[in-house]
């Protein structure tokens, strides 16, 4: 069983719209993940507009890999190092500390991670 950022069971991110490099919600890693998909994120404008504005287009639906494109308010996976660039650049969005997965905290500190919690 996977777990989160707090040491607790990994509950699910979002299944509407279905997130997880797995598609079952949950943000968990596999094999063939090369962007870690870890981080629950609620999205805002700021962190969408910054994603694309570093060439990461989380607002354009890509069917052929079940993404839906993004809107503010939505929950989701996103790449861990992705979410850390916005942080550094003050555009972090909330995230979901039971939903995030504890491999997150390989790439960031539980601090931030909690001064950006929706909670």
């Amino acid at each position: 069983m996977a777990v989160n950022v707090l040491g607790t069971p990994l509950k699910v991110c979002s299944t509407d719209p279905m997130t997880g490099w797995f598609r079952n919600g949950c943000c968990e890693t596999g094999k063939g993940d090369r962007g870690l998909h870890l981080v629950c994120c609620r999205v805002t404008e700021e962190f969408l507009e910054h994603q694309r504005s570093i060439g990461n287009d989380l607002v354009t639906p890509m069917p052929a890999y079940r993404f839906p494109g993004l809107r503010p308010g939505d929950q989701w996976c996103v790449c861990v190092t992705r979410w850390v660039e916005s942080m550094e650049a003050g555009f972090a969005c909330p995230i979901d500390l039971e939903a995030t997965h504890i491999s997150t905290l390989e790439f960031v500190s539980l601090e931030d991670l909690k001064r950006h919690s929706v909670d």
